[in-house]
Parts: C-alpha cells; structure tokens; sequence
C-alpha cells in the first residue's frame, strides 16, 4: 500500500457535495453486504499468509478470487487475465468484466490489490479485495448502463507493477488509449484498527499529476462522498490521491479516485495486518458505501434485480430473462408457472421487432448484435429488460 505520507483530511459537509439523489433500490442493494461475507473473506484472505508478488501464496490468492466468482455466476467469458513478470516470478492481474446495457465499451472500473508484503495483509489490502467481491456478488444480475470491471492487481506492493502493466499494456498499447475509462475508484487499506473510533472514510481526488484531469476527480470524488453517506452510516473526510493503483490509469489522464481509512492504524507492511488487529464493521461498513457509489458511477438499474412491476412482486410472479448478453437464444422462466403471457421486443428506437405469446424460449438468431428491450405481459402487469445480443 502506501509507503509514508502526511494526510490533508478536510471535513465536507454534505450540503456542499454532488446533487444526486437517494434512490430507495441502491440503499437495498447496499445493505446486501453482509457482515458474515466480510468476515469469511477477510479470514479467507489471510489463510494464504504472506502473498508476495509471484510467490505460490499469490497465486493460491488468484486461484481463490476465480473461484470466488465463479461462485457468484461469472462464467470463463467474464474472466481476463493480465500477466506480467517481476523479478523473474510471474504473476497475473484478475480483470473480471460485467457489461452495461447501453454504453458496453465504457467502463467504470473497481480495484484494490491482492498482494501483500512481510504479513498476511488483512487490511492492506484483504479489505478492500473482500469489498471487491462483495460488489461483484451482490451486482452480478443487476443491469448496469456503464460496463464494470472489478479489477485485482498483484504487484502493487512493488511499486505498482500489476497496474502499470495493466495501463500500459491493456488500457493503453502502443501509445493508444485503448479502453474508454469513465472512472477509476480504487480501495486500498480501509481495514481500521479494532477498537478506535472508525465511523468515518476517507474520499482521495486527483490534485496533482496530469492536471487536466484533476477537475473530473474533485467532481466524482463529491459524488463519491455522497455516495458514501447516503449508503452507509459513514462520515467523509477529503484527501488526495497517491502511490496507489490509481496512479498509472491518473499518468494517462484517467480519472480516478478511492478510498482510504481515516484513522491510520499503521499496521500496513507488519506482521501485525492480521484480522485480529482490524475493525471487521469498518470494512463492512465501507461495503456498502461502495456497492452503492458503484450502482451511481455504472448507473445501475432503479428497480429490483429481475425488473418486474410491483404487482408482479406482489403476486409472486418474478421472472428472469437470460442470458445477457445473449446470442441465438433468451430464456423467460417465472417462479410459478404463468399460463398466459405476451413477449414484445423492442429495439432501442422503440420499433416492435418480434411479438410472441407463451414462448418461453425466444429464438434471437436473426436479431442483429445491439440492445433489445424484452416486455413481458402477464395479467399481473409487465416487467421489461434490456438484452444486449452480442454474437
């Protein structure tokens, strides 16, 4: 994590930050953090002991986070990987992508690295790989506008090389800007010290480095803020960005920002970063301010997880539409058996392009790649989805 540094915290009130509204799902959806996850995964975390970049701890680490995902529905086709060599050892940046709905090729990207160095790194950074996963747990059905990467760096404790490698390598090639980076938020080190007063987060914007891209930063990092109280029963203090995986993504005029304790508990680069030494609520706490900042910066959907009506919730009758993306064919599955229902496909200038009745397999071979809006029409009322067909 960050070597030595001196904090500037200026407190902000929240009348002075950001105009965005609480949105009732986003709060529901944050409160999806659960304090047993945090927990297992933080313990989990620190079973690998010390995960020096390259080492076969770090790679028992990688093979752990795949798993974790695969778990929560990712499949292979969500999964990425950056590899690069330190010292002779290599080791592998984990890029795991969900796509939005309607901007597919932005991305609004979440990071923290899993390496560690001298102790197992509980807080630095098994806090903020725990938060990662949590996100991606708790997002993974929901439709986002904005494409997401949940991103896990080794090498960060070696001045950064996951992510250096990753900017330069993949975000950038050959001098290019390759992927169109809407936001950068990287966490890093929010574990807290058990037993100090841990109710407050520092928010870190870009103030230096290419200054172009400083105004953008300020900009999302009072959303952030925001964010975070409206989600979380955190306070917010203000700070600046450094020696972190944000960094390389701020050299290329990214913008960036993240989250960082308040209240140092100095733990980072000792045998002492142990989960017993932490404040497991603080890092859960943290959770869900950034599952709610997430469903922000991506746009999430504001209605539940299947988009149905509330007279559909109200009546039982959930449905899941799927896959998405999608290629030659859509499955519609209800929860209880409908007899009756109506299909419409809509493409996004509102033009009917297929209406069906009690299909439930929707045979999308002749769709052209884009987003389609599925309705489904039941006695009930209707729910509706948007579909990227992608082949």
């Amino acid at each position: 994590m960050k070597k030595a540094a001196v904090f500037l915290l200026t407190s902000i009130a929240l009348q002075n930050i950001g105009a965005q509204s609480f949105i009732q799902a986003y709060k529901n959806r944050a409160d999806m953090v659960t304090q047993a996850n945090i927990n297992t995964n933080l313990q989990e975390f620190a079973g690998f002991g010390i995960k020096k970049t390259g080492t076969t701890a770090n790679n028992n680490a990688l093979d752990w986070l795949k798993n974790k995902y695969l778990s929560y529905g990712y499949t292979a086709s969500d999964f990425s990987e950056d590899a690069f060599t330190y010292g002779g050892n290599p080791s592998k940046n984990l890029i795991i992508t969900k796509t939005g709905t309607l901007y597919p090729n932005q991305y609004v990207i979440i990071c923290g690295h899993y390496d560690t160095i001298v102790g197992p790194g509980v807080s630095d950074n098994g806090s903020g790989t725990s938060i990662i996963l949590e996100a991606a747990r708790i997002l993974k059905d929901i439709p986002t506008e904005y494409s997401i990467k949940f991103i896990h760096f080794s090498g960060e404790e070696q001045g950064l090389v996951g992510s250096n490698h990753y900017v330069n390598n993949v975000a950038y090639q050959g001098g290019t800007k390759v992927l169109d980076i809407k936001l950068v938020l990287n966490i890093d080190q929010v574990g807290g010290l058990i037993g100090n007063n841990n109710n407050t987060i520092t928010c870190e914007r870009d103030t230096g480095g290419m200054s172009s891209n400083n105004a953008a930063s300020n900009t999302m990092t009072q959303e952030l803020m925001t964010c975070t109280t409206l989600y979380s029963p955190l306070q917010t203090n203000l700070s600046y960005a450094y020696s972190s995986d944000y960094m390389p993504f701020e050299a290329k005029g990214y913008t960036i920002t993240g989250f960082y304790e308040t209240i140092l508990s100095n733990n980072e680069h000792t045998v002492s970063d142990t989960y017993a030494n932490i404040d497991p609520v603080y890092v859960f706490n943290v959770g869900k301010a950034a599952v709610g900042a997430l469903q922000h910066f991506a746009v999430a959907s504001t209605t539940n997880n299947l988009l149905s009506t509330n007279e559909l919730q109200k009546s039982g009758e959930t449905i899941s539409i799927y896959p998405n993306p999608a290629k030659d064919l859509v499955t519609v599955e209800f929860q209880q058996k409908v007899k009756q229902f109506k299909i419409e496909v809509n493409d996004m200038a509102g033009n009917i392009i297929l209406n069906l009745e009690n299909q439930e397999k929707i045979n999308t071979s002749g769709l052209k790649n884009g987003i389609y809006t599925f309705t489904i029409k039941t006695d009930k009322g209707n729910t509706t989805k948007k579909i990227i067909i992608n082949k």
